[in-house]
C-alpha cells in the first residue's frame, strides 16, 4: 500500500495489548479504525480512550470463534466506512492447559483452535471477498508467534500448534492473493522476540462457557507474575518488547509490502537456524525447549 491515511483498518483482539496498540497507531496514521474484541467492556474503554486522543475509532463486540460474528463485524465496517483496506487477524489466547499434551483437557485444544486458528480463517472468509470486490489496494496481517513459527516451546503445545497453523495459512493466502490480484497482499507477524505484556497468558479469566473445561483444573492458572518469578529463578533476563514498537513495525511492513514481520534478534535468529539445520541435516530436534516450571 502506498498510503494509510484515509483508509479503513479492522483489528480483532483490539481491546488491549498489541491489538489496542495497532488500533492507536493506525489512527495516528490517519486511518478510520474498527476495534473488535470479545469483551464488551474492553471495547468500550479502549474506544473511549482512543477517541479522546482525537482518533477516528469505533468498536464492535466480536467473537472470532463464530463466522456469523465476524461477518457482522465486516457488515458493520462496510456500513460505517464503505470499505476495508487493512485487516489484522490478531485475536489470540493461551488456553491454560496443564500437564503433558496427552493429558490435556480436550476443551483446551478446542478453545485454542477456535480462537487462534479458526479466528484467522473466519476473518479471511469474511473480509477478503469484500476487499477484492472493493478493487482498492489492501493488506491482511495475521498474528502468529515465534512460539510455533520459529521454534516451538515444548511446554505450550496447544499455542504452538495453532500459531504454526497460522504460518502456513498465511503463506498460502499470500500466494493465492498474488495469483489473482496485484492490489492485495498479506503479512505474517511474529510480535517477539521478547515477551509482550498482553492478556495472552491470562485468557482463562474470560474463557466462555461454550469452551468450559471438561474436568476440574488441578493446578493454579499461570499468570505473568508467576512466569516472571520462574524465569528470574532460572536466571533468565526478562526483556519486554513495547507493543507500540510492534505496531510501528506493522505499519512499516504494510507500506513496504513485507511478508515477514519480526524484529532482528540473536535468540530468535539462532532458534530459526537451529530448526532449519535440524531439518536439512535430518538430526533430532535438540533445539526444542520447555517453558520453565
Amino acid at each position: 500500500m502506498r498510503t494509510l491515511s484515509g483508509r479503513v483498518a479492522v483489528v480483532t483482539g483490539g481491546g488491549s495489548g498489541l491489538g489496542r496498540a495497532m488500533c492507536q497507531r493506525f489512527g495516528q496514521e490517519g486511518m478510520h479504525v474498527v476495534l473488535a474484541d470479545v469483551m464488551p467492556d474492553r471495547v468500550e474503554q479502549a474506544v473511549k480512550e482512543l477517541v479522546a486522543e482525537g482518533l477516528d475509532v469505533i468498536g464492535v463486540q466480536t467473537d472470532v470463534t463464530s463466522q456469523d460474528s465476524v461477518n457482522a463485524l465486516r457488515d458493520a465496517t462496510l456500513e460505517r466506512y464503505g470499505a476495508v483496506h487493512v485487516l489484522c487477524n490478531n485475536a489470540g489466547i493461551g488456553a491454560g492447559a496443564e500437564g503433558r499434551l496427552w493429558e490435556h483437557d480436550p476443551a483446551d485444544w478446542k478453545w485454542a483452535f477456535a480462537v487462534n486458528l479458526w479466528g484467522v480463517i473466519h476473518g479471511i472468509h469474511a473480509f477478503v471477498p469484500a476487499m477484492l470486490a472493493g478493487g482498492d489496494e489492501g493488506h491482511i496481517i495475521n498474528t502468529s508467534s515465534g512460539n510455533g513459527g520459529i521454534s516451538p516451546l515444548a511446554g505450550t503445545p496447544q499455542y504452538a500448534v495453532t500459531k504454526a497453523g497460522v504460518v502456513t495459512l498465511t503463506e498460502c493466502l499470500y500466494a493465492q492473493l498474488h495469483e489473482v490480484t496485484d492490489k492485495l497482499s498479506a503479512s505474517l507477524l511474529f510480535p517477539g522476540p521478547h515477551m509482550l505484556r498482553t492478556g495472552l497468558f491470562e485468557s482463562w479469566r474470560t474463557r466462555p462457557e461454550s469452551f468450559a473445561k471438561e474436568r476440574p483444573r488441578a493446578t493454579p492458572y499461570v499468570t505473568y507474575d508467576a512466569i516472571e518469578a520462574q524465569m528470574e529463578a532460572a536466571g533468565i533476563n526478562i526483556k519486554y518488547t513495547p507493543v507500540e514498537d510492534v505496531a510501528a513495525q506493522v505499519v512499516d511492513a504494510i507500506l513496504a509490502d513485507r511478508f515477514w514481520i519480526h524484529p532482528p534478534s540473536e535468540s530468535s535468529d539462532n532458534s530459526l537456524k537451529a530448526r532449519t539445520a535440524s531439518l536439512l541435516n535430518r538430526t533430532n530436534p535438540d533445539y526444542l525447549r520447555a517453558v520453565p516450571g
